[in-house]
């Protein structure tokens, strides 16, 4: 009887081991993914070599933002939205593996000319950033920043 518990115990535990592994991103440090059933504010972002215009936008606590991101420059670009110290951190595992694709609420990755549309909802206030952790990207000034009161 105790091993039969036991295995049942450990199927059901192997079992959410994938779901809990694909919700690695639960919990986002710059808010939520946003409601597109609710208003937004629409900032258009350019990424081009190596930046972004505009590098720094200032948002309310709570507002919903629609980012559409245009690829205007003539390589590959990415926008991912977090703290600069995820970014950091997330930089040093896109220099193992440089051509690994965000499929993230908070970010995604664009062919030159491309436009995409990010939802995002800041439900917290600080100091957050977006940046391009393709391998030196970051590193030439690919940074913007996002304050939120």
């Amino acid at each position: 009887m105790k091993t039969t518990i036991k295995l049942s115990l450990t199927l059901a535990a192997l079992s959410i081991a994938p779901a809990l592994a694909h919700d690695k991103h639960a919990s986002f440090s710059a808010g939520e993914p946003g409601d597109p059933k609710k208003p937004a504010r629409t900032i258009e972002i350019l990424m081009s070599e190596m930046d972004y215009t505009p590098a720094k936008i200032e948002v309310k606590r709570g507002e919903q933002i629609r980012f559409v991101l245009r690829n205007v420059g003539k390589e590959d670009h990415e926008f991912l939205l977090a703290t600069t110290k995820e970014n950091l951190a997330h930089a040093v595992e896109m220099k193992k593996h440089p051509q690994m694709e965000h499929d993230d609420p908070n970010g995604v990755r664009l062919a030159p000319k491309k436009t995409a549309e990010i939802l995002w909802k800041f439900s917290k206030a600080g100091k957050f950033e977006y940046s391009c952790l393709i391998p030196d990207h970051r590193d030439y000034g690919m940074v913007g920043h996002v304050t939120v009161k």
